[in-house]
This record gives C-alpha cells, structure tokens and sequence, in this order.
C-alpha cells in the first residue's frame, strides 16, 4: 500500500498541535508517576505504618496499583465520548480530573491524624488518577496522528509518548530536589507534599495551551459523513465499544500484547528500582532518584528517534527490536544495579529505557492505524488500557513479592522475558501500518451492511486497495 499523497498541515499548526498534546501528557504522567515514586519512598511509613517495611512497601504499591485498575473504566468512558464528541473536549477533562486529585493528595491527612481514612482517602484519589489517565493516552495520540503529516506519522505520534519520560523527569527531579535540600525527617513530614501541590500550577499551563488548538480535521471529517448518513435515513451509529469489539478485535488483543512488555519493563525499570536499589543493594534514595533522572532524559531524546526510523521501516521492527531488547536486558540489568555502584546503575536504567522507547515511539501511531475513525478513540484506549491492568498495574507488586520471597532479581528478570516473549508474538502476528491512510480507513459504525470504505486503505491511484482483515494491524 503506498502513502496517500495528502498535503501536510502547516507546519506552525502541526508544532502547536504537538505542543498541546506534549504539554498535557507531561502534567499528567508527572501526577501519575509522582504517586509511584512516593509510594516508593514514603507512602509505606505514612499511610501503612506498623507493618515491616518491605510489606508496607507492597501495600502502599497495590494502591499504585489500584490507579491501573481505573484506567480501563476512564478508556471506555472516554473512548466512548471521545469518538462521538470528539477529542479535545476529553483530553480537558481529563487534565482537570487529573491536576485536581493530585493537588488533593497533597493535602491529605496522614494515618498518624486520621487512621484508616488516610488510606482510604488515598486510594479513592489514587482512582480518580487512574481513571483520568485512561482517557488521556488515546486523545492525545490521536489528535497527533489525525493532524499530522501521513508520510512523517510515526515521528510526530511519537511526541505526546514523550510526555511520559518528561513527566518521570519531572516528578523524579522534584522529589531529588526535595529530598537533596531536605532531611529525610522534614522530606517525610511535610516535604513530600510540595510536589503533589505543584501539579495545580502545571494543570493550570496545560489548559492554557490545550484549549488553544483545533478538534481533529479526519474526526471531524468522518462526523459530517456520520450526520450526513443519518440524515439520509441510515441506521443509528453502533456504539463505539461495540463496534470496536465486533470489527477489531483482534487489533484489540493485538494491541494488548504489544503492551505486555512495554509496560511491565517500563514499571520494573523506573519504579522498582527505586525500592530494589535502597532496600536490597543498600543505595540511597538520592542514588537511585538521580540514575533514575539522567536516564529518563536520555529516553525523552531517544523517542522522536525511534519514531522517525518507524517511518523509515514500519513500526513492527523497531518494535520487535524494542521487546527482545527489554527482554535481553533483563539480567544484565539486575547484575549492573547489583554493583552498588551509581556508574553502573545508571547505565542498567538507561539501556533499559532505550529499549522500551524502541516500543513506546512507534506505539501512538501503530495503534491509532489500526482503527477506524469513529471507534479509533475506543480501541486505541482499550487495547492501550485494558492490558495495563495485567502490565503495569502489578508489576512493582509482583516485582516486590518475588524480591521478598526469593530474596533474588532472578525471578524477576524471568517475568521480564515472559512479558517480552508474550509481546514478541502479538506484534510478531500483526500486520504492518505504516502506510495506512487514516481518512480511508472508515470502518462500519451503523446497524446493518457495511459502509463504503470499510476495512479499505487508499491505493496508489487514490482508490480504494484490497480490504485489509480487521485482525491485521
């Protein structure tokens, strides 16, 4: 299939566009991945206290966790309205929805003030996060992917998955900031709470610069053609959800592989390191925030890269090369951070982070070409969300289980290469996207036959190709 020649936004547009989305991802996986540096740090002595450390380490990581199992729920619920209202609406949402629950944690009470409520109170926030970033991923993918320039889509898909990488960079050099000008007993009593409550002066920003760009042009685009069959007489559009899961359920399971090993390696890597390095190799804290740091810059620049050699040579390779290194890197990993040295620890993170970018970057656009449309919103966020509850959810808490019970990386290393092997063969089985024309790719959202267009990319000529299988990527 070639590349539609379609004429490239103007670049000044496109640069805001990204900027908008960049922008907002950054606050949110900051709020995000804030609570999972902390739960690492500190959330085990003020919210579970009594326990022995290492199992208030884990239940102050299973309300990390608890934030994945709401994703799901904030994937459907934004997907839904999402396709149906479009994507800028939601992705403002979702910032406020965001900024404002970790703006509240900053403000909680401890266990050592109220008792159980501070935990309780913790987790319902630690919800209202998940639940917002659910819906925030596929939007802000997606208003990338649909403004920008086909041949160049994996390139400038790629930026808002930077945001992840800058919200760890920035939440990672608080807290080092914090915690190098800081005693560990003012960091724990009141330090730890200056950073949530800096997330209302970055929701604040982020707004700003959202609310500034255009609704997607293919989604608004494919709503004329759904209004202008409605007013015909068609059919009533299917639900999102449920036309995803009847013409691209395999892009679905597709979707959720893929995920296994970029979000297993991703938690293993940034934030059980943090409890790995203090607690089993003897490091301080500052050690391992700041290896931690460095490396996550270094995977902010590396992304762009590989989503411009995504363009070059399909997503699936740089994938693929992505999850066999993760899964190669496993035990070296654990042998570098085991030197109790910086140097080497550093290095452990950094490899690793370089090879979940190979699968990060080509993600946003892999995953939005396989979509229709008008269900694009839904499946991306589905597929991208639903496996985070089996990735990334448990995998701090698993990694910490395995730690206490075998005392040894070795187990952990193993669930690595099984996550990696797993995402080896859901990407190895799909299809290749690179070339597909969102604008042609419409989809069957009504009741009955099929629309025009369905399952079809355009060809050389500019007509329609032969239909590709809904479980081909």
């Amino acid at each position: 299939m070639a590349a539609p020649a379609t004429s490239p936004p103007a670049s000044a547009n496109l640069r805001r566009i990204v900027a908008a989305s960049l922008i907002g991802t950054t606050v949110e996986w900051y709020d995000f991945f804030l609570y999972g540096s902390a739960a690492a740090l500190v959330f085990n002595k003020l919210f579970f206290p009594g326990s022995d450390p290492l199992v208030g380490t884990l239940l102050s990581f299973l309300t990390y966790a608890v934030g994945f199992a709401a994703r799901p729920l904030g994937a459907l619920v934004f997907g839904h309205y999402g396709d149906r209202l479009g994507r800028k609406k939601l992705l403002v949402l979702s910032l406020l929805l965001m900024g404002g629950a970790t703006f509240a944690i900053g403000l909680l009470p401890t266990h050592a003030t109220v008792g159980t409520a501070a935990p309780v109170l913790l987790t319902a926030l630690r919800l209202v996060q998940g639940f917002a970033l659910g819906g925030e991923w596929g939007g802000a993918v997606l208003l990338v992917s649909e403004h920008g320039d086909a041949r160049r889509r994996g390139f400038w898909a790629s930026w808002p998955q930077t945001g992840a990488p800058a919200g760890q960079l920035l939440a990672t050099g608080v807290l080092s900031v914090m915690t190098a000008l800081l005693s560990d007993a003012a960091f724990t009593s009141w330090g730890w709470r200056v950073p949530f409550l800096l997330s209302g002066v970055l929701v604040i920003v982020g707004l700003w610069v959202r609310l500034s760009v255009d609704e997607s042009p293919v989604f608004r685009a494919a709503l004329a053609r759904a209004e202008a069959r409605r007013a015909e007489g068609a059919a009533l559009e299917r639900m999102p959800l449920v036309a995803v899961l009847r013409h691209h359920w395999r892009d679905v399971l597709i979707a959720m592989g893929a995920r296994m090993a970029e979000n297993i390696s991703y938690y293993v890597i940034t934030a059980f390191v943090l409890v790995y390095a203090t607690s089993h190799t003897g490091l301080s804290q500052q050690t391992a925030l700041n290896a931690v740091l460095i490396a996550s810059a270094l995977h902010f620049a590396v992304i762009p890269a590989w989503g411009a050699l995504s363009d070059r040579i399909g997503r699936r390779p740089v994938y693929l090369l992505g999850a066999a290194g993760v899964g190669v890197w496993a035990f070296p990993f654990f042998a570098l951070v085991d030197s109790h040295h910086f140097g080497p620890l550093l290095l452990a993170v950094s490899v690793g982070l370089v090879f979940h970018g190979a699968m990060y970057a080509p993600q946003a656009a892999f995953f939005a070409e396989m979509f229709a449309t008008r269900m694009r919103y839904s499946g991306a966020s589905i597929g991208a969300q639903f496996s985070s509850v089996a990735a990334g959810a448990p995998a701090p808490l698993i990694a910490t289980a395995l730690l206490a019970d075998y005392d040894s990386p070795t187990p952990i290393a193993l669930y690595v290469i099984a996550a990696a092997l797993l995402t080896l063969l859901a990407v190895g089985v799909a299809r290749e996207t690179r070339s597909r024309d969102l604008t042609a790719v419409e989809g069957n959202a009504v009741e009955g036959d099929a629309v025009a267009g369905e399952g079809r990319t355009a060809g050389p000529d500019g007509g329609a190709s032969s239909a590709v299988p809904s479980g081909g990527a």
